[in-house]
């Protein structure tokens, strides 16, 4: 299995497939290269590169105070590094897009351009509990099935999600041990989480500014409770230029194998190889 190793020597892991435009996809904070899966057959003329971040799927624990977006974003850096490519284009899922427009700011040359699913730099208190709420914390639940049952009944602003995807949700997230069900990342995570909300919220706008001038794309949740409508109405504003979609029947976060979702993907991919 392909591995690099970090800045400060951690073991990480990642996927590298297909040919053509390097498109590095960032996950969301607890999950995994498993998060681009449901999209990646529909990614035509793309080499898809998936890396766990520290703490999570098949890369190595490294402790609370090394799970933060910028030491993530070095991560990111490194695996560039590693596979000899100057630049790449990122597809960012809720805590990747953070990690992302933070690249932006501080490592423009690197990037070819950047898709933001269901992030922005504001984030909804509403949303950020919820996150707050199950980090951490091994479900209640002690099979699979119990799992997928109970997510298809809490998943707050998800509609005519079909019951095989959250079986395979909760698969993806949570290995069968004796007794019950465990999360597949390291607990601390909720820690480190913890130790960034003790934190002044940052401006986070100039991150977004930093990504001027590269080609941009915004997919959203119609029914997200971590980024809102205004948010990204505000978004739309200072970058007219930003292809947008937004998916009916999903909260935080959409798959990304929606028609609504795909069509902004493929659009924003031409906009790049043109």
């Amino acid at each position: 299995m392909p591995n690099f190793s970090a800045p400060d020597g951690a073991n990480l892991h990642y996927l590298d497939e297909g040919e053509g435009l390097p498109l590095l996809c960032l996950s969301g904070l607890t999950r995994n290269s498993s998060d681009f899966d449901y999209v990646a057959p529909y990614l035509d003329g793309v080499r898809l590169i998936r890396p766990d971040y520290r703490g999570r799927g098949r890369s190595e624990w490294t402790g609370a105070p090394s799970y933060t977006v910028p030491t993530e974003a070095g991560d990111v850096l490194a695996l560039l590094d590693h596979l000899g490519l100057e630049r790449a284009a990122l597809l960012g899922t809720s805590r990747g897009g953070m990690i992302a427009m933070l690249l932006a700011a501080t490592a423009k040359e690197r990037l070819a351009g950047v898709c933001l699913n269901d992030i922005g730099p504001e984030l909804d208190t509403a949303g950020l509990g919820a996150i707050m709420g199950y980090v951490g914390r091994n479900p209640a639940q002690k099979t699979h099935a119990e799992a997928a049952m109970a997510r298809s009944s809490l998943m707050a602003g998800f509609e005519a999600v079909p019951q095989s995807r959250w079986d395979e949700e909760v698969r993806k997230h949570y290995d069968a041990v004796d007794g019950g069900l465990r999360i597949n990342y390291d607990p601390a995570l909720a820690d480190a989480l913890a130790a960034a909300g003790a934190q002044p919220a940052p401006d986070l706008w100039p991150l977004f500014d930093a990504m001027e001038g590269l080609p941009l794309a915004l997919i959203r949740g119609a029914n997200s409770d971590l980024l809102s409508a205004e948010t990204a109405a505000r978004m739309r504003a200072k970058r007219p230029d930003m292809i947008f979609a937004e998916v009916p029947g999903r909260g935080h976060i959409p798959f990304l194998d929606e028609p609504e979702a795909l069509a902004a993907l493929r659009a924003w991919l031409a906009r790049i190889t043109q």
